[in-house]
C-alpha cells in the first residue's frame, strides 16, 4: 500500500514530519547542486517508529516540486510499480536496501555523468584526495544488470554494499546510505567531489599521489567521529541556504 495523497503535518506524528521535511530538503539539494535527471533517481527516509515502511517522491515530481506532505509513504514488503505512484526501479533498490540495513534510515542514488564516468573505471576510486578517504574500506561495487527492476537483484545489490557507506554502481551511478539524511547527503555530496579530482587528475597523464593505507585508515576514522559530532551542525546550514532559495520543501 502506498500513501500518495498531499498530507497535512497534522496527519501524522512530529517525528515522521521531520523526517518527511529532511527528505524533501534532501531532494532540494540534490537539484540544486545539479545531481538530478528530470523525474529519475530518488532519495528514500526510514518512516520513524515504522520501521518497514519508508518516504520517497512520487514518480512524476521534478526534484523542485517534493514537499514534505507530497511524498509517498510505501511498505518495502509489497511489490509496487508506477501504479503506486512510486518509480519501479526507485523502489526497488530503495526498498532492498531499507529492509537489509536496520543501521540505515536515509538513502541516496543519483546519475550524474562524474559518477558514472568513476562508476566505468575498472580500477574504481582511488584513494588520492582527502574527499575520497571518507571512503576508505567503506565502499562496495556492483556489477550492473540493467535497469534495477527485479527483485531478485536486491540480494546482489545488499551483497555488495555489505555494511558500507557508499556502492558505486558500476556503468550506472552512485549511491550512499546514511543514519540520518545529512549524512547520506553529505557522503554523496564528497563521493562525486572524490570521482570528480580523481578524474581531473588522471586527466593530467601526470603520477598520482596515493595516500598511504595507514593515514587513510585514521582519517576515515576521524571523518566518522566528526559526523557524530560536529560535523552534524552543517545541516542547519543547508537548510537555511535551501530556505533563502524556496522554502516550499517544508510544506
Amino acid at each position: 500500500m502506498s500513501t500518495a495523497a498531499t498530507l497535512s503535518h497534522s496527519a501524522m506524528s512530529d517525528a515522521e514530519w521531520e523526517a518527511r521535511v529532511d527528505l524533501a530538503a534532501v531532494y532540494r539539494l540534490v537539484a540544486y547542486y545539479g545531481w538530478d535527471d528530470v523525474i529519475y533517481n530518488h532519495a528514500s527516509m526510514r518512516v520513524p517508529g515504522e520501521p518497514r515502511h519508508f518516504l520517497m517522491k512520487r514518480h512524476e515530481l521534478l526534484y523542485t516540486e517534493v514537499t514534505a506532505s507530497n511524498l509517498v509513504k510505501v511498505c518495502m514488503d509489497e511489490d509496487l510499480d508506477e501504479r503506486a505512484g512510486v518509480n519501479r526501479p526507485g523502489f526497488t533498490l530503495h526498498g532492498g536496501v531499507l529492509a537489509a540495513r536496520p543501521d540505515v534510515n536515509c538513502a541516496l542514488h543519483v546519475h550524474t555523468a562524474t559518477g558514472m564516468a568513476i562508476a566505468g573505471l575498472k580500477h574504481g576510486l582511488r584513494m588520492v584526495s582527502q574527499q575520497a578517504i571518507r571512503f576508505y574500506q567503506r565502499l562496495g561495487y556492483h556489477a550492473y544488470e540493467g535497469l534495477t527492476e527485479d527483485f531478485a537483484e536486491r540480494e546482489r545489490i545488499n551483497r555488495d554494499l555489505g555494511q558500507n557507506r557508499a556502492m558505486i554502481m558500476r556503468n550506472h551511478g552512485l549511491l550512499t546510505v546514511g543514519r540520518t539524511a545529512r549524512e547520506a547527503f553529505v557522503l554523496m555530496q564528497h563521493l562525486i567531489e572524490a570521482a570528480e579530482i580523481q578524474l581531473r587528475m588522471e586527466a593530467t597523464g601526470a603520477e598520482l599521489v596515493e595516500i598511504p593505507p595507514e593515514i587513510c585508515a585514521k582519517t576515515a576514522r576521524q571523518y566518522e567521529a566528526h559526523d557524530a559530532g560536529r560535523g552534524s551542525a552543517d545541516w542547519a546550514a543547508y537548510l537555511r541556504m535551501l530556505d533563502k532559495v524556496d522554502r516550499s520543501y517544508r510544506n
